[in-house]
């Protein structure tokens, strides 16, 4: 026969072990109810069950998120240890401006191993931190100038530059390939362009304007 024992507070009746059933027996909190545990739990005492993945820290727990170390659930990490990574070239001649430094419109994709390049506005976007390693090729057409310059920049300041020097304003290059490499740290929100300048840049001797070749490109991938 069941019955409902009433109290307020239940207390070994000696020493500081309590004991609540016996071996076998099904202890139950029925729903509505709440059990509220202040002292000590051992993890190995739960045998059944799955622990709702909410509860094991904080952030958002998702297919697409790891729990680290510190009990938070950040995005899970790139497949490999160079992503993200990308390359991008022109697909297209692309005019300039004399002094004037113009964003590359690399819009066609070799490869974006996570989406983060952008090719409509032409910005890589990492998401992920970490050490990056860039790379880029500019091939001017009738370079008519004095001097160009190719730059990496980073939240809309240029961090890298690289330059060729053709030494008079009258000597005509066709496909000088000033190329630029080196490695820069990103954060989760940093973005990264790709520009070229060209000093003096005018019609020639042959009448063509300056202007990048369709192959210009750029990429960068995850190092570290």
């Amino acid at each position: 026969m069941a019955s409902i024992l009433k109290v307020d507070k239940l207390d070994p009746q000696s020493g500081t072990a309590l004991e609540i059933g016996s071996s076998g027996d099904t202890i139950t909190i029925p729903s509505g109810a709440t059990f509220t545990q202040s002292g000590t739990m051992n993890a190995s005492a739960i045998t059944a069950g799955t622990v709702a993945t909410a509860r094991l820290g904080t952030g958002t727990a998702s297919s697409s998120t790891v729990l680290y170390g510190d009990q938070t659930y950040k995005t899970e990490p790139s497949a490999g240890t160079n992503g993200p990574a990308f390359s991008a070239w022109s697909g297209a001649s692309q005019a300039l401006t004399a002094d004037t430094w113009t964003k590359v419109s690399a819009n066609t994709e070799v490869f974006d191993s996570d989406g983060t390049y952008n090719n409509a506005t032409y910005i890589f976007t990492p998401a992920v931190t970490g050490n990056y390693l860039f790379f880029g090729t500019c091939y001017f057409q009738s370079l008519d100038c004095l001097s160009s310059y190719i730059g990496i920049y980073k939240n809309g300041t240029r961090v890298i530059t690289s330059s060729i020097f053709d030494g008079t304003a009258t000597t005509v290059l066709d496909y000088p390939m000033p190329t630029i490499l080196g490695a820069i740290a990103s954060n989760t929100t940093d973005y990264f362009e790709f520009y070229v300048y060209s000093m003096d840049a005018s019609v020639n001797a042959y009448g063509d304007s300056t202007r990048m070749n369709w192959t210009t490109s750029w990429g960068a991938w995850k190092v570290a």
